[in-house]
């Protein structure tokens, strides 16, 4: 083998893009981008391959050398979207009495709206356990399928916790080659009506998902690369294909969660707002403390439990076309240049742009008719975008790739500008603004929901058109930004470079260590079964106390990796970093604490003696950013002590609450985040985590909470 290659591959709207990177070194070796083939027989799998093997040829890869191969995939979200789905049968369980009464009412489920006048159709029944068996099981399933149901469902209450009657179920409909989700296998919540509705929505595209699963892996094979094929998750995490077939639900939003993935491997800030600008739509979401937010999906207007990411999308993006009226501007989007089958007047050429003229139009039947395109003397039209506006403002540098010819942009403004009475910059800038106006409070939104702190938030742009947005939003908010190199195929990157995700969610009412640890190994399990190697499993525990939901976070790699991909930055360079992260002088911030692999910097300014603080990693790599902090060094022996004493130094008491701090643990190598409400939930979730260690084994301990007023 000459070298290992990790290869990506991004499924779009309009192209599907292949990069291949060297495992060693995360260079990348070569791109290679084809139409999305949203019309071949195959779907979209044609062009997963068609770029994948184009990749191959194009940059002299041998099948040989590649070890990695993984595709996003908009195939579960397009069946939704477009109904492409199979009825679904539903079979519910439960014991006699008034569980059962009960039971037979939460698993019926309704067919589920999916818009556009599209619906999945669900058919019910319902088996009393007591009375089940192979033949009773076998003629409800005969019975369901002569009545239509393609695929199926085997939902018991209480099944999280037995799971032995939906298995039954499983095995006599797989024994009979029909399609099945067990609801259980899909979430070990409670929750019956939505457990149950979480697994008829996965049941319902499983044909659609299988066909295309086999088609792509066949041709993988075919091609000579015999590593195994991952799929990208929407919570951005990895799954080997094998159980993409039991779980495709969770295949949604894969898109986006392949742009965010690829922005966590450039990004040095733990803390993010990422936009993800294409063409005709924005992806906005958050990235805290490292790792992208999640959220459960909605589906037709219900919560589901399907974990993804939590991404707002708004029709305003580098293609977006104005409308406008004699005064001015009256909006941008959510028509875009591509709906329209019009080009951006800033990626045409100046000699084009002869004698312009304002027109309006409605670019799709019901639209409103003041869309602007600017119409030449040769018959031929262009229009005007944000993308136009922000070069025209010199927004848009020339290595970003939404850089064009800015002469062509003002000739096309100007004649709306003259239409106006007023001037090129000053529509440009009305542009813009009603750009901003849109995206502004969904991020504070945001913000909000996930607790970032304004001067803690940078503003990561990636996609094509994210120089057409974020260097006008980050100058207005007074926020840092930050544009990836290769930010236009940053999420083919993304593909390329992810790790294994799992997560096993259970509700636990007080859980004793036990149950830690229980939950800790179902997901290290469950990790494993997705393509990940056991010793580079790491999995991160969340507890709820408001609904007692345990949340285990298993991630990890598909192989052991030994070399560094990053030289070491010295003392000097991780402060500067820190300083410029802060934004106070080189002199003004102070190392408080080390160890072999992190530096920790704070800007003690503040009365109180917590300022900000920042944990840089020795590759440069800034792993948590807070406002307001202490640390302080510790053994595993007497970390305890340490807690304790931060936990008291760091609290902020109010009238009627005291607010407790986060903490972070840098650990070896890792950095490990907790929150808890009570100090004995704390000292168990740490303890877990340091009972492997040896008694002197370096701990630096930081304690951090948002700053008040």
């Amino acid at each position: 083998m000459g070298r290992s290659v990790r290869m990506g591959i991004d499924v779009g709207g309009t192209h599907t893009k292949a990069v291949a990177i060297d495992n060693a070194t995360h260079e990348i070796i070569g791109k290679s981008s084809v139409k999305t083939t949203h019309d071949d027989p195959r779907g979209v799998a044609a062009g997963v391959v068609k770029s994948f093997m184009n990749c191959l040829k194009e940059n002299n890869i041998s099948p040989d050398d590649v070890v990695f191969v993984a595709h996003s995939t908009t195939q579960a979200t397009n069946a939704l979207i477009e109904g492409d789905v199979a009825k679904v049968g539903v079979i519910g369980m439960a014991k006699g009495g008034l569980e059962g009464f009960l039971a037979k009412k939460q698993t019926k489920i309704a067919d589920i709206d999916l818009g556009n006048q599209k619906k999945i159709n669900i058919i019910n029944e319902f088996i009393n356990v007591k009375k089940m068996n192979h033949s009773v099981v076998t003629s409800t399933i005969d019975s369901m399928k002569q009545a239509g149901a393609q695929v199926f469902v085997s939902s018991m209450a209480f099944g999280v916790d037995d799971g032995g009657p939906e298995q039954e179920v499983y095995e006599v409909a797989s024994e009979k080659g029909i399609p099945i989700t067990m609801a259980s296998d899909i979430t070990k919540l409670y929750g019956l009506t939505r457990r149950t509705r979480t697994a008829a929505i996965n049941a319902s595209i499983l044909p659609k998902m299988l066909d295309t699963a086999s088609s792509t892996e066949n041709s993988v094979r075919e091609a000579g690369v015999h590593v195994p094929l991952m799929i990208m998750r929407g919570d951005g995490g990895v799954m080997e294909i094998t159980e993409m077939k039991k779980r495709p639900v969770l295949t949604m939003l894969s898109g986006p969660a392949a742009s965010v993935m690829g922005s966590l491997m450039y990004l040095r800030a733990s803390n993010g707002v990422y936009f993800e600008v294409g063409g005709t739509t924005t992806n906005i979401g958050v990235i805290k403390n490292g790792r992208p937010a999640i959220d459960y999906s909605i589906v037709g207007g219900h919560p589901t439990y399907i974990s993804s990411l939590d991404v707002r999308v708004l029709g305003v993006a580098g293609g977006s076309m104005v409308r406008a009226n004699k005064q001015g501007i009256v909006d941008v989007g959510p028509r875009s240049a591509h709906i329209a089958g019009l080009d951006y007047s800033v990626f045409t050429d100046t000699d084009k742009i002869k004698g312009p003229k304002v027109e309006f139009f409605s670019p799709k039947a019901g639209d409103p008719d003041d869309y602007v395109r600017i119409r030449m003397e040769d018959g031929s039209a262009v229009t005007i975008t944000n993308s136009c506006a922000a070069n025209v403002l010199g927004l848009v540098k020339e290595e970003h790739f939404s850089h064009g010819n800015v002469e062509s942009a003002k000739k096309a403004i100007k004649a709306l500008a003259d239409y106006c009475n007023t001037t090129v910059e000053d529509i440009a800038k009305q542009i813009m603004e009603k750009a901003y106006i849109k995206i502004e409070p969904v991020i504070l939104e945001l913000a909000e929901k996930y607790k970032l702190e304004k001067d803690q938030i940078s503003l990561v742009g990636v996609g094509g058109g994210a120089a057409s947005l974020i260097v006008y939003f980050s100058e207005k908010m007074g926020v840092k930004y930050s544009i990836p190199e290769n930010a236009e195929v940053i999420s083919s990157i993304g593909v390329a470079l992810s790790m294994v995700r799992d997560v096993v969610e259970r509700i636990i009412p007080s859980p004793s260590k036990e149950d830690i640890k229980s939950i800790k190994n179902e997901a290290l399990n469950k990790a494993i079964e997705s393509g990940a190697t056991a010793e580079s499993v790491e999995i991160h525990i969340e507890i709820d106390p408001q609904t007692s939901k345990v949340t285990a976070i298993a991630t990890g790699s598909t192989e052991v990796k030994t070399a560094d991909l990053m030289t070491e930055c010295d003392e000097n360079e991780a402060r500067h970093l820190a300083a410029q992260d802060m934004r106070i002088p080189d002199e003004a911030v102070k190392l408080l604490t080390s160890s072999n692999y992190f530096y920790i910097y704070g800007d003690l300014s503040d009365a109180d003696g917590a300022g900000g603080i920042r944990i840089v990693d020795k590759k440069g790599f800034i792993k948590v950013q807070r406002g307001r902090g202490m640390c302080l060094k510790a053994t595993a022996s007497n970390c305890n002590e340490g807690l304790k004493k931060l936990w008291e130094d760091m609290a902020v008491y109010q009238t009627d609450l005291i607010i407790r701090p986060d903490f972070y643990l840098c650990m070896g190598a890792r950095v490990m985040d907790f929150s808890a409400q009570d100090f004995e939930q704390l000292e168990l979730l740490v303890d877990l985590e340091i009972s492997s260690l040896e008694e002197n084994e370096e701990i630096l301990i930081v304690a951090a909470n948002r700053k008040q007023g």
